[in-house]
């Protein structure tokens, strides 16, 4: 019997166009039916170098899908490359194109130069989730690209980072700006690709890269991969967004250990960031300690990555107890039992179960019958608000989709923002 999914906390993979738009210089190449482009792009900005809505599209209709797209495609290509000034074409096809079996590689192929690279993606929404659309296109740029690229030498101390899903994730630049700040603390040199001030010169600087530190559960992993494979960069994938001192404190150690970091160095900037995180906190332990204000019991819907990583900070940090935590991602199966260990690796001998779920109204149901013993905090998406305001709970708006909320470049990760979101936890 089929269910009707409400509430949805993803979109389909074609909407990684947003991890293009991303990269500042980079330009989507959509080859799909106009309906899909307008709904899809919903960000409220890109890279920087063009305006959301400026993207190239096939604008597929009855037509193509009788006699073929191709030449439609090969078209929208030539004339983007004469009149938008990019530095790097990602086309990338919808549902209706793959259906019929237009085969975007040959069209990309024939208009790749180094001046002005173009690659391709195959992201149809019936293949697959934005998650995924991520690290597909991640991993054409670097499969289509980066080979075709002369050899350089070795950056010492030079560090990969990927983190978070590009514009859907709603912290994700603050974020990944956060843990760029950490990796340079500890004396290594950071390169991301995404955000202000990056360009296609930091995308052939990944070759060049002695490491890469994943900072995921699962999202971005096989491209990752790819990476340590094809051109011998070892990868260090750290599970958990670092979020307050119990978890930041591990990952720069990790990536310390991993990145051969000076020792010295980094527990010196652990001892720094610590004792200034302790400070603000007993500054306002009397109002952090109050149950009067906020009980002990919380649950987190999201997506795998939000809901491991403040299941670890409210229990670690905070001493918090949690219920079921929902994952809503629809993580790929081959993850899901390295989650749950994560999830049962707590502080205080403490354990969490975790639930994947997509159905909106599901969670809801399952939230009403939770005995929080308190005041309830719930951890979520703007879908979680109805539920949060029926049961008297503090509401945290975290993850997609953020209604209630406007996020430029705020950041939960690391110490400080850690102390951002108790901020934001206290002021619900």
């Amino acid at each position: 019997m089929l269910n009707v999914l409400d509430q949805p906390r993803y979109k389909c993979a074609l909407a990684a166009m947003q991890t293009v738009q991303s990269i500042p210089g980079a330009l989507p190449i959509l080859h799909s039916g106009p309906g899909c482009a307008s709904k899809l792009n919903d960000n409220n900005g890109s890279g920087g170098h063009f305006a959301p809505n400026a993207y190239p599209c096939s604008l597929v209709s009855e037509k193509e899908v009788v006699f073929g797209g191709i030449k439609k495609l090969r078209n929208t290509v030539e004339n983007a490359l004469k009149v938008m000034d990019a530095e790097l074409f990602v086309v990338i096809s919808g549902c209706t194109t793959e259906i019929i079996g237009d085969d975007i590689q040959e069209v990309a192929e024939e208009f790749f130069t180094l001046e002005k690279p173009v690659v391709w993606a195959k992201t149809p929404g019936f293949k697959g989730n934005n998650y995924l659309g991520h690290d597909w296109i991640l991993k054409s740029i670097f499969e289509q690209y980066l080979p075709k690229l002369e050899a350089a030498p070795k950056i010492k101390g030079l560090v990969n980072i990927f983190a978070g899903t590009p514009e859907h994730d709603p912290f994700w630049l603050g974020n990944l700006h956060e843990l760029e700040r950490l990796v340079e603390s500890i004396g290594l040199i950071p390169n991301t690709i995404f955000g202000a001030g990056r360009s296609l010169e930091n995308i052939k600087k990944i070759r060049q890269a002695e490491y890469t530190i994943l900072v995921s559960p699962w999202v971005g992993t096989e491209s990752a991969e790819y990476l340590e494979k094809a051109f011998d960069i070892p990868l260090l994938k750290y599970p958990v967004l670092p979020i307050g001192a119990f978890e930041t404190t591990k990952f720069l150690r990790a990536a310390g250990d991993f990145c051969n970091a000076d020792k010295e160095k980094v527990e010196k900037v652990i001892k720094e960031k610590e004792e200034e995180y302790y400070y603000y906190l007993e500054r306002f332990a009397d109002t952090i300690l109050e149950t009067r204000l906020l009980g002990k019991r919380f649950t987190v819907a999201s997506e795998a990555q939000y809901a491991l990583a403040i299941t670890k900070f409210l229990v670690n940090d905070l001493g918090s107890f949690p219920l079921t935590q929902f994952i809503t991602d629809d993580t790929p199966e081959k993850y899901r039992d390295a989650i749950k260990a994560e999830f049962n690796n707590l502080n205080y001998d403490i354990h969490a179960d975790v639930e994947w779920t997509t159905d909106g109204k599901d969670i809801e149901n399952k939230i009403r019958g939770f005995d929080f013993a308190g005041i309830p905090l719930i951890a979520g998406s703007s879908w979680e608000k109805n539920i949060a305001k029926e049961l008297g709970a503090r509401y945290v708006n975290i993850s997609y989709p953020v209604i209630d909320r406007l996020i430029i470049n705020s950041s939960i990760a690391g110490y400080s923002g850690a102390l951002k979101l108790l901020e934001d936890i206290y002021t619900a």
